[in-house]
């Protein structure tokens, strides 16, 4: 399927009748004072042509016809992260004196944590949208400050490659293993997540969903199968891999997704996807290889060498340099 005809099946922003399942729909007290005329509403109609003109490919905005406050997105995973080709579904409203407060945001979990600023009850922890302290420039500014920004920092600034980073204090105190471990549980509640987007999709992305599942689905399965695996860092299936390999792989990891996966091949083959016979199961090595980096490979050579003189009687121990000094 070409991009232009996607694009014609799906288009990115469009305007729908059927709100009846977002999350703000009886917790907005907008409505009643948005009124064509009146300053809000002029600068929300701005804020469609914004997001119109201006979304990228894997960004989509459904609107309402009837409820000018409510607002829902659907941001695929990029790539180089663990969230690739996974969907993420945002509901969003605006308040009455929006721009002067900023639109509330709620992430659709299914009560799932995938990331450090998106908990499982919905709830959207970022400094643009004040719900985090952050540096002045980072927040909230009514004259500056669109929906499209708050779609791109969500893109970018959260569901990005390294996520564990994103937990305050991580950045001085965390490490790369620790990182690399939680890019693996990403990956995998990325999968839950895609599950649960298939048997329950949101009002108005089911055709989103159902194309982009089916036309990912081989390429989701065959990165299962090389994390689990170790042939790849979770998040990097299809990247870049040519830099030395410097992780390994957790076993309740490899649990997770011989849990999860035949419940992925069965739901892609439901919505149409030709999954081959050869990956309707997930071959995990049980014991796969500790990859080290270089730094690390490098003190185990030294210590294998040191074990082979140690054989050979090519090194003394230390009682016996001691006694050879002293003759």
């Amino acid at each position: 399927m070409t991009q232009d005809h996607k694009k014609h099946t799906f288009p990115q922003f469009d305007v729908v009748s059927d709100f009846s399942d977002h999350h703000y729909l009886y917790h907005n007290s907008a409505p009643s004072k948005l009124k064509a005329g009146n300053s809000c509403f002029k600068v929300i109609s701005k804020e469609w042509r914004i997001l119109q003109e201006n979304l990228p490919e894997s960004i989509f905005v459904r609107v309402s016809e009837t409820r000018f406050d409510l607002l829902r997105a659907a941001i695929v995973g990029a790539a180089g992260t663990p969230y690739h080709d996974g969907v993420f579904v945002f509901d969003i409203a605006v308040m009455a004196t929006y721009p002067e407060e900023p639109p509330k945001v709620h992430y659709r979990s299914y009560g799932h944590r995938i990331n450090p600023n998106l908990y499982s009850d919905g709830s959207v922890c970022l400094s643009l949208l004040n719900t985090w302290m952050g540096r002045r420039s980072e927040r909230w500014n009514p004259k500056q400050s669109t929906l499209l920004q708050v779609l791109l920092s969500l893109q970018s600034l959260v569901l990005n490659e390294k996520p564990y980073f994103n937990e305050p204090g991580r950045k001085y105190f965390g490490t790369e293993k620790s990182s690399e471990y939680y890019n693996q549980e990403a990956f995998f509640v990325t999968c839950t997540t895609t599950l649960n987007l298939i048997r329950n999709p949101p009002r108005n992305f089911e055709p989103l969903i159902n194309h982009h599942f089916r036309e990912r689905a081989n390429a989701i399965l065959a990165a299962c199968e090389a994390y689990v695996n170790g042939r790849v860092a979770a998040g990097l299936y299809g990247c870049d891999e040519s830099a030395p390999p410097r992780f390994e792989i957790r076993r309740q990891f490899q649990l997770d997704m011989e849990y999860v996966y035949p419940q992925l091949v069965a739901e892609f083959r439901r919505i149409g996807a030709t999954v081959p016979l050869a990956n309707q199961h997930l071959c995990v090595i049980r014991n796969p290889p500790i990859i080290l980096d270089k730094r690390k490979r490098e003190g185990v050579f030294k210590k294998l060498i040191g074990k082979i003189k140690n054989v050979l009687g090519l090194k003394k121990n230390r009682s016996e340099k001691k006694a050879s000094f002293e003759e």
